[in-house]
């Protein structure tokens, strides 16, 4: 296979991946505390041994959008939304977890848990315990949780230190790979959610420029493919 052959094959297999990508944005546009991703492209330039580099597009990295997603108002005792930067943190089978989505609610022992049953963590790590008779719940820009005034705990808000990796498991779930600070400037809101921050227009628009470009590389590969079959029946004649 020649160079113009493996260039547009790693362009090819970037552009799916960007397809796959957006189709799930797409697809979780209306889930609460989702997070849009992108893929970046970069160059990957090798050389050849006997003449000029090869160079090569490919389409590997994820990137994760922060931005602030809408802040819809739920009424929920135990809906918590995040302004600003930040995370709550959860406890999961395979250790602590980072998520944007507040939907919680007590379980039958009175533990704050996700609606997939993983306890919600305080500011020291610990699960959060709602007493089965607190009444008059409020929670304060830090993240205290009082009953008719009094604070029961403090829902750990964090946000990953310079240098630390999120990388996603799930659809709202991050695992950091690094060390974790207090998210200082962010507050909490009781009775909203945070809606997904996917630009559900721009995606679709983005969908249909790569579903072009992937189809004119397509061509290009075919007319490439006929190039070569026609020059080497040129030559054995």
């Amino acid at each position: 296979m020649d160079n113009t052959s493996y260039t547009t094959l790693t362009r090819q297999s970037g552009l799916m991946r960007e397809m796959r990508v957006i189709a799930n944005n797409i697809a979780n546009a209306a889930t609460t505390g989702f997070r849009q991703e992108g893929i970046i492209f970069s160059e990957y330039v090798s050389g050849t041994g006997n003449g000029p580099s090869v160079s090569m597009a490919l389409g590997n990295v994820r990137n994760t959008s922060m931005e602030q997603g809408t802040l819809t108002s739920t009424g929920g005792r135990f809906d918590f939304a995040i302004e600003g930067d930040g995370f709550f943190q959860v406890e999961t089978a395979d250790g602590p977890r980072l998520t944007r989505s507040g939907a919680f609610t007590p379980n039958a022992e009175g533990e704050l848990v996700t609606h997939a049953g993983n306890r919600v963590l305080d500011v020291g790590g610990a699960p959060i315990f709602i007493p089965p008779d607190a009444a008059n719940m409020s929670v304060g820009n830090d993240g205290t949780l009082s009953s008719d005034g009094l604070p029961l705990a403090q829902l750990g808000l964090l946000k990953p230190a310079e240098g630390t990796q999120l990388i996603r498991e799930d659809g709202v779930m991050f695992r950091a790979e690094g060390e974790l600070e207090p998210a200082e400037q962010a507050s909490v809101l009781q009775g909203f959610l945070e809606s997904s921050n996917v630009n559900a227009i721009g995606q679709v628009a983005r969908m249909i420029e790569v579903q072009r470009a992937y189809e004119l590389g397509q061509s290009f590969a075919e007319n490439e493919n006929e190039r070569l079959k026609n020059a080497t029946t040129a030559f054995f004649k």
